[in-house]
C-alpha cells in the first residue's frame, strides 16, 4: 500500500494538489482520517494518507491550510489552528476525553513543526519504588504553542508547557517549562538565549 501511495504522491515529503495523483492520495488520506469519530478536518487542510490520526477518547480538529505529513502520528485531544505545518515522523499525542481534556493539545495558527518532534502531554506517575511504573498511572497536563511558533527538528516538548507567540525552539531541545512569547530557546532543557526583534 505505502509504495502505491509514495506513487500517488511522486515521492514528496508534503501532501501536494499539483497531479491528480497527488489529489487522489489527499482525498484517501482525508478518508481515512475522517472514518474515525470526533475527528473534524478544514476543507483546505492536506492530509497524507501515510499519517495516523486517530482521536482514541478524545477530539481532534484540523484548521484551514494546515499540512499533515507521511508518518505523522496525531493521537487524542489536539487541536490544530489554521496553516500549521506538521512534518514527517512528528508525533502528536494528546489526553483526556472530550468531556475532560486535561490533556489537550494546542497548536496555534501558522506555526511550524519540523520532521521528527514528539509532544507528549501527559506523564507516567513512578514515585512508588514498590510498584511497577505500568501500574502507577499517569499524570496529563496541556500542552498549548500559541501562534506563529517555529519547531525545529528533533525538539521533544514535555506536558505542561506553554510556547509563547512568535518563538523559535532550536533543533534537538527538549523543552520542560513556559516558553515566553518572542524568544529563541535551545538545549537540554530549552533555555532561553535571546529575544526576537
Amino acid at each position: 500500500m505505502s509504495i502505491f501511495l509514495n506513487f500517488l504522491r511522486r515521492g514528496y515529503n508534503q501532501p501536494r494538489r499539483a497531479t491528480w495523483g497527488e489529489r487522489l492520495a489527499l482525498k484517501i488520506g482525508r478518508y481515512l482520517a475522517l472514518r474515525n469519530k470526533n475527528v473534524e478536518i478544514a476543507k483546505s487542510a492536506s492530509i497524507s494518507p501515510d499519517a495516523m490520526i486517530n482521536p482514541r477518547s478524545g477530539k481532534i480538529t484540523i484548521g484551514e491550510k494546515s499540512i499533515i505529513s507521511p508518518q505523522a502520528v496525531l493521537q487524542g485531544n489536539i487541536k490544530i489552528g489554521n496553516n500549521v505545518s506538521v512534518q514527517v515522523r512528528t508525533i502528536i499525542v494528546g489526553y483526556g476525553t472530550c468531556e475532560e481534556p486535561s490533556g489537550l493539545i494546542s497548536i496555534g495558527d501558522n506555526t511550524r513543526i519540523a520532521p521528527n518532534c514528539m509532544l507528549i502531554a501527559s506523564d507516567h506517575v513512578f514515585a512508588d519504588p514498590n510498584k511497577p511504573i505500568r501500574e502507577q498511572g499517569m499524570k496529563p497536563g496541556h500542552i498549548t504553542i500559541e501562534d506563529d511558533v517555529w519547531i525545529a527538528g528533533g525538539v521533544h516538548i514535555n506536558a505542561g508547557v506553554t510556547i509563547g507567540r512568535g518563538s523559535v525552539i532550536g533543533a534537538g531541545a527538549v523543552v520542560t517549562k513556559d516558553i515566553p512569547p518572542m524568544s529563541v530557546a535551545v538545549g537540554v532543557p530549552a533555555k532561553v538565549i535571546k529575544k526576537r526583534g
